[in-house]
């Protein structure tokens, strides 16, 4: 986000694709402000209530205290440093492209609230915030402190139409390449993973005291076949479990280091009469990785999975505004980004490259909407103004239109970070 005036401008959001094959929670994407969980086609949400969706097996408080290990510190670290950075790289699109200008610049902030820490550098303040909801360029044109004066030709105010538009849109600009760039390093340095489809239907996890666990099922089975259905798919094992409350399944599972089981389970009955065993469902699949020959090829793979990753993004994207209702309730902020981040880093470091070119995909898309507090609001009235014939919108008006829409993003921000960091599990087991 850019700063025209006096207030601070954050900085959205990223989304997780639901057919990444690194480990997470599937099917959520979030956002550096907010998220949504699209409805699920693997249909664990069916099988498992609410209060224990996205939820591993929970620990004691010694346990959850014990786990704070080095391992979990320096997951949540890399994390964090790849949300400073798509900030970092976001804001430093907006600055350069000022710069390259001659527009004035006088601030250059990642984070909003306290400063914790700031230097000067040819006129430029830089500061390090405490709230980590984004960050903001600010530019002198409004600041009464300054002394440039308020005819000068290098304010951003007074620059033509285009020169604005090429700094509000640089952010989304600096977000899209550096996405690709990602892509491109991950195809390079590790190479892209591919999905291999595998039968059966793999069981991540067993809620302890389920009707799963009571009848055998553990974590880690394969479901091959349901009531003499083989090689069903989630939807189908989904369907079939919730027709059959209280009544006798035979579940055909393999189980490594063991030939293929027989299991009867009956399926607990649900407050709306379906039926319910309690596990998490997954596709089966093994993972593989592609190495290109050459650069040539390196650029044509980078380039197939950026268009697939940017084509996740929009569809996640536009299921958030089709079912709004449904996932506003749903939303996440900044520390369930960080702690998805770190699940990924914890699970394979070769997933933080993914995870790092969606926030940036998701930051983009979310910052050309129309919106008061993104750039995209800032285009629609530079669009405005444009229609207008050049001629201004009064400063007033659009400062309100911004300082309204700023403030809600930041109360919204805050509130979730507040919510999340209470629904992470070892803060629920200490409360």
């Amino acid at each position: 986000m850019i700063n025209l005036s006096s207030a601070r401008s954050p900085t959205p959001t990223f989304s997780l694709p639901p057919s990444s094959p690194y480990p997470k929670p599937p099917t959520i994407s979030y956002s550096l402000l907010k998220a949504s969980y699209p409805p699920t086609p693997t249909g664990q949400s069916l099988l498992f209530p609410a209060r224990w969706r996205r939820r591993r097996r929970t620990p004691s408080v010694p346990q959850a205290i014990a786990s704070a290990s080095l391992e979990s510190a320096q997951s949540v670290l890399e994390a964090a440093s790849v949300l400073a950075a798509i900030i970092l790289v976001h804001e430093s699109g907006h600055f350069l492209a000022a710069s390259l200008q001659g527009i004035h610049v006088s601030k250059f902030a990642i984070g909003f609230g306290p400063v914790l820490a700031r230097f000067v550098a040819n006129g430029v303040e830089y500061s390090l915030r405490a709230f980590p909801l984004g960050g903001f360029v600010g530019f002198p044109d409004d600041d009464p402190d300054s002394d440039i004066p308020t005819d000068d030709a290098d304010l951003l105010k007074n620059r033509p139409i285009l020169d604005r538009l090429l700094v509000i849109s640089a952010g989304v600009a600096a977000n899209v390449v550096f996405a690709y760039l990602i892509v491109f390093t991950q195809v390079l340095a590790v190479g892209l993973p591919v999905q291999d489809p595998l039968p059966g239907v793999l069981v991540p996890d067993v809620r302890n005291g389920s009707a799963a666990a009571r009848d055998g099922i553990r974590p880690g089975d394969v479901i091959l076949g349901v009531d003499g259905a083989s090689a069903p798919s989630i939807s189908e094992v989904v369907d079939l479990i919730k027709m059959s409350p209280k009544r006798n399944v035979a579940i055909k599972v393999a189980r490594e280091g063991m030939e293929s089981l027989e299991l009867n389970v009956v399926p607990d009955e649900s407050s709306d009469g379906t039926g319910r065993i309690g596990v998490q469902l997954s596709p089966n699949f093994r993972l593989s990785k592609v190495r290109p020959r050459n650069l040539a090829e390196a650029t044509t793979l980078a380039g197939k999975e950026f268009l697939g990753l940017t084509s996740t993004v929009l569809d996640g994207l536009k299921q958030i505004f089709l079912n709004f209702s449904q996932s506003a309730g749903k939303v996440s902020g900044p520390v369930a980004i960080i702690a998805v981040g770190a699940e990924v880093a914890r699970s394979s470091s070769d997933g933080l490259f993914q995870f790092a070119a969606v926030i940036n995909l998701n930051l983009a898309a979310i910052n050309l909407l129309p919106l008061p507090a993104l750039d995209g609001g800032s285009l629609a009235l530079l669009l405005v103004e444009a229609a207008r014939g050049g001629r201004k919108i009064p400063r007033e008006v659009e400062q309100r239109i911004m300082s309204s829409g700023i403030l809600l993003v930041v109360m919204l921000g805050l509130f979730l970070m507040v919510r999340d960091t209470l629904n992470l599990d070892f803060i629920k087991e200490i409360l």
